[in-house]
C-alpha cells in the first residue's frame, strides 16, 4: 500500500473547514486540538486532513511550516488507520521559543498520541 498524501487526502474549501469546527472535538493536547464534522461525510473514501497553525500562535513562518510539514508526514503514515472522515488540526496555544529539533519532536509526539485517541 502506497501512503501518499494526495489532494484528495487535504481539505480545501472553507466549508469543509467550517463543518468540522462545528462538530465535535475528538481530542486535545497540550497545543493542538482535533475536531471532525458530526455528521459522518458521505460517500468519504479516505481520511482527509485541514490544518490551522494562527500566526498569533506561531509567529516566525519557520515555525509554522515546520509544523505543518510533521503533522502531514504523520497522517499520511496513519491514515489508512483512521476511520473515514475529515480531520481540522488546530493550534491553540502559544508555541514557546524551542529549536527546530526541539518542535519537531514536541510536534511529533503530541500528534502520535493524538491521532491514537482519533483511532479508539
Amino acid at each position: 500500500m502506497r501512503a501518499t498524501f494526495t489532494p484528495a487526502a487535504r481539505l480545501h474549501r472553507p466549508s469543509e473547514y467550517a463543518a468540522a469546527l462545528k462538530g465535535k472535538r475528538i481530542a486535545r493536547g497540550a497545543l493542538f486540538v482535533i475536531t471532525t464534522p458530526r455528521d459522518a461525510a458521505e460517500g468519504a473514501d479516505q481520511a482527509r486532513l485541514g490544518l490551522i497553525i494562527a500566526k498569533r500562535y506561531a509567529a516566525r513562518a519557520v515555525t509554522r511550516n515546520a509544523m505543518k510539514r510533521v503533522i502531514r508526514e504523520a497522517f499520511r503514515l496513519r491514515r489508512h488507520e483512521l476511520p473515514q472522515c475529515d480531520y481540522v488540526f488546530r493550534l491553540h496555544s502559544k508555541v514557546g521559543p524551542l529549536t527546530l529539533t526541539e518542535l519537531k519532536k514536541l510536534v511529533r509526539s503530541e500528534v502520535d498520541a493524538l491521532l491514537d485517541r482519533a483511532v479508539r
